[in-house]
């Protein structure tokens, strides 16, 4: 595969999630896609699980969206660095409890690295800054 082919596989996750658009994410991945969100130390295997934590993302901030800030490539993983933007108009799901909506926007930077094979997202490591968006959202941090 190219490298533009490599980056346009690993972006089509994001660019369906921007969408809000599940069919085209679950076409994007493959199915036992292996997910670890760090930050949230979330670890999901599969499509199906996956699709749901993204949908837990947009009932949070329904206008979130990524945008692209540079593509690195080596082998078959691609590194994508993107800055995610939203509203939290919706409660945020966490293990300690819902967080409701507080209207607030985010801007966070953050880090995929994305192994590619048969075309697709075969596993996906995203790196994101939570002390940062919960810091913007007004959220107490213990320990920060």
């Amino acid at each position: 595969m190219s490298q533009q082919t490599l980056v346009d596989a690993a972006k089509a996750p994001v660019v369906a999630y921007n969408e809000k658009n599940w069919e085209a994410v679950n076409r994007a991945i493959a199915s036992d896609l292996a997910y670890e969100e760090v930050g949230t130390n979330r670890n999901l295997r599969g499509a199906p699980d996956v699709i749901a934590a993204w949908k837990g993302w947009a009932a949070a901030f329904p206008d979130s969206k990524a945008t692209f800030e540079a593509a690195h490539v080596s082998g078959n993983t691609v590194i994508l660095e993107v800055t995610w933007r939203g509203t939290h108009s919706g409660p945020l799901r966490t293990p300690t409890g819902d967080i409701p909506a507080t209207g607030r926007k985010i801007e966070m930077r953050a880090c995929q690295v994305v192994d590619i094979a048969d075309g697709k997202a075969r596993g996906i490591r995203q790196y994101l800054d939570m002390a940062t968006m919960m810091a913007q959202l007004g959220v107490n941090v213990v320990g920060a």
